[in-house]
C-alpha cells in the first residue's frame, strides 16, 4: 500500500498550497502523472509540490488553474507562498514594499532587487546559506510584480557606479542585467540614476537604504546589516533619510546621462569586443 504523506494545511502557506493541490487533483479524479501530462510537467514534480518538497512557480500555478478550472485559486495563493519563502526578517519589508506609492532607494553594492534579472538574482542569492535557492529566486521575481500594477509605485533608484562594475555572475549575466536596466530609461514610473565614482564622498557613504512612502501610512526607512534588516517610521530618521536622498539625486547623473554611462560600461566592459578579464562569479 502506498503511503500518502499527510499535510497540515495550517502549518504554512506552502503546506496549504500542497494540501489544496492534492485535494483539487483528487476531486477531479486525476493521478499526479495525469495532471502532469495536462500541464506539461512530470508527475514527480506535482508530487513534490503536493508534499512541499518543491516550491511552485507562478507559471505552474496558472497552468493548474487552467487545467482544473479553479478560478485563479492557485494564482492567488502563489504570491503568499513565494513571499513566505523570503527570510523571516525580510517579510515585513516585502509586504510594505508591495503597498508603497513611492519607493526611493540608494544601492551601493548591487542592483536593486526589483530591477534584477532572474539570473543576476540567482547569482546574488547563491552567495547565501539557504537550502532553497530556487524558492528565494522565485520570491524575488514575485516582488517585481509591484512594478506591473495598474498604478505602480514611482520608483527612484540611485545606483553607485561600482554596481555596474561588479561582475556578479560573470560577463554574460552582467551584459543582460545592464541591458535590462536600460529598458527602464523611458519607463513612466521607474527612474534609474547612477552616482559616478567621480562624485567622491557623498551623503550615504554609510551604505544603502530604501525609503517607502504611502498614500495612507507613515513613511518607512529600511536598512540592512550583515544578518538582518531594520525598518522604522521614526519621523526624525525619515527626515534625515529624505535629505540624504535628495543630495544623492543631486550628485548623481541625470536619467539620460545615467543610461549613457550604463551603455558605455555594457559595451566596454561586458560587450563582445571588450578585452577578456577574470570576472569573478558572485
Amino acid at each position: 500500500m502506498v503511503h500518502v504523506q499527510s499535510l497540515d494545511p495550517t502549518a504554512s502557506p506552502l503546506d496549504y498550497y500542497g494540501w489544496e493541490l492534492r485535494r483539487q487533483r483528487e476531486a477531479h479524479g486525476l493521478k499526479q502523472s495525469q495532471l502532469g501530462e495536462i500541464i506539461f510537467c512530470t508527475g514527480s514534480l506535482v508530487g513534490q509540490i503536493e508534499t512541499t518538497k518543491k516550491v511552485p512557480t507562478r507559471d505552474f500555478s496558472e497552468r493548474v488553474d487552467a487545467a482544473l478550472g479553479t478560478d485563479g485559486l492557485f494564482s492567488r495563493l502563489i504570491g503568499l507562498v513565494l513571499r513566505s519563502q523570503l527570510p523571516t526578517w525580510f517579510q515585513p519589508y516585502a509586504e510594505m514594499e508591495a503597498k508603497a506609492a513611492y519607493i526611493s532607494t540608494y544601492q551601493a553594492q548591487l542592483v536593486y532587487g526589483l530591477l534584477q534579472t532572474e539570473e543576476y538574482a540567482r547569482a546574488v542569492l547563491a552567495t547565501g546559506t539557504s537550502d532553497d535557492l530556487e524558492g528565494l529566486v522565485g520570491a524575488r521575481m514575485e516582488r517585481q510584480r509591484v512594478l506591473e500594477r495598474e498604478q505602480p509605485p514611482l520608483t527612484c533608484v540611485v545606483l553607485d557606479e561600482a554596481v555596474l562594475l561588479r561582475p556578479v555572475g560573470g560577463r554574460e549575466v552582467m551584459r543582460r542585467q545592464l541591458a535590462h536596466l536600460l529598458e527602464f530609461a523611458d519607463h513612466r514610473s521607474v527612474h534609474v540614476q547612477v552616482l559616478p565614482n567621480e562624485a567622491g564622498a557623498h551623503a550615504s557613504l554609510d551604505g544603502a537604504f530604501n525609503l517607502l512612502r504611502f498614500d495612507d501610512h507613515p513613511d518607512v526607512i529600511y536598512t540592512e546589516d550583515l544578518i538582518s534588516g531594520h525598518m522604522t517610521a521614526d519621523s526624525a530618521t525619515i527626515r534625515e533619510a529624505s535629505r540624504r536622498y535628495a543630495r544623492l539625486q543631486a550628485a548623481a547623473l541625470s536619467v539620460e546621462d545615467s543610461a549613457g554611462l550604463i551603455t558605455r560600461v555594457l559595451e566596454e566592459r561586458y560587450g563582445d569586443d571588450s578585452p577578456p578579464d577574470e570576472l569573478a562569479v558572485a
